[in-house]
């Protein structure tokens, strides 16, 4: 008896073959291109390790600023649940002006996928330079920038979550007369809710994490300690900067995990 072998063993046509080759050929040439050479890569390893080298001036870490760093800390919080909580609520109808079948027009979708794909393709250190121009320097300018890429973040993910929906229940609403704010109300946010919960704790994760370095380029939060400690080779602080950092993600992460099993 012969038995088919599974869809990615089967024979594959010459353009299927070319387009493999054609990455393989990438990937081989981006890492000759761009990959660390395995001499200065162990030698750079070997340095970090040395009696002078990075490590020994990080150790033991210097947490005599604990309080000036701790506040900072609680700014760069504050900057990630601000930026996050005005990004989700402005993603959601960004996200239903780019769904299919609640999309008003074409024409409207179009225009919102469109924003939504700039939102999330220009980096968030690039927003905040872009907003530090407009409102100047400090935690402003990093809120803005972490709305407008959580806008670009769960928008798609908002908007993906809606077209999987069952579309029975918007049908049944729309042949009785329901208007297309009922329709959202009553039959889709109510089925995508587990899905725009999980994507919102996400969301705040990944504000959290980001919002750390928005301080590098004057945006406010932590980064700008952490980038005046290297400046001034101050590396002991540097690393206790670092792990009151690691130990804010930390909590957050655990905090949205409780969250996300209570809730879906």
């Amino acid at each position: 008896m012969t038995t088919l072998a599974p869809a990615r063993f089967q024979h594959r046509s010459l353009v299927e073959y070319a387009a493999l080759l054609a990455v393989l050929a990438l990937v081989a040439a981006s890492l000759a291109a761009t990959a660390p050479a395995p001499g200065k890569l162990g030698s750079g390893i070997a340095r970090l390790f040395a009696p002078s080298g990075l490590l020994t001036q990080m150790f033991p870490p210097d947490f005599t600023r604990i309080v000036p760093i701790g506040w900072k800390l609680l700014e760069t919080l504050q900057m990630a649940v601000a930026g996050c909580f005005l990004g989700l609520i402005l993603a959601l109808p960004f996200a239903i002006l780019a769904t299919d079948r609640l999309s008003p027009h074409p024409l409207v979708r179009h225009a919102a996928r469109a924003l939504i794909a700039l939102f999330r393709t220009v980096p968030d250190l690039v927003w905040a330079i872009i907003f530090i121009i407009i409102v100047g320097l400090g935690p402003a300018a990093g809120v803005m920038a972490i709305m407008v890429d959580k806008i670009g973040f769960a928008g798609r993910f908002f908007a993906e979550a809606m077209e999987e929906t069952d579309p029975g229940p918007q049908d049944a609403l729309r042949a009785i007369g329901a208007s297309r704010l009922g329709i959202i109300g009553s039959a889709v946010i109510p089925a995508c809710l587990p899905s725009f919960t999980a994507t919102s704790l996400f969301a705040l994760e990944k504000s959290v994490r980001g919002s750390a370095a928005l301080g590098l380029v004057g945006a406010g939060g932590i980064g700008v300690d952490l980038k005046v400690a290297f400046d001034l080779f101050n590396y002991d602080e540097a690393l206790a900067i670092i792990l009151m950092m690691l130990a804010l993600v930390i909590a957050v992460e655990q905090g949205s995990g409780w969250i996300r099993r209570k809730l879906i």
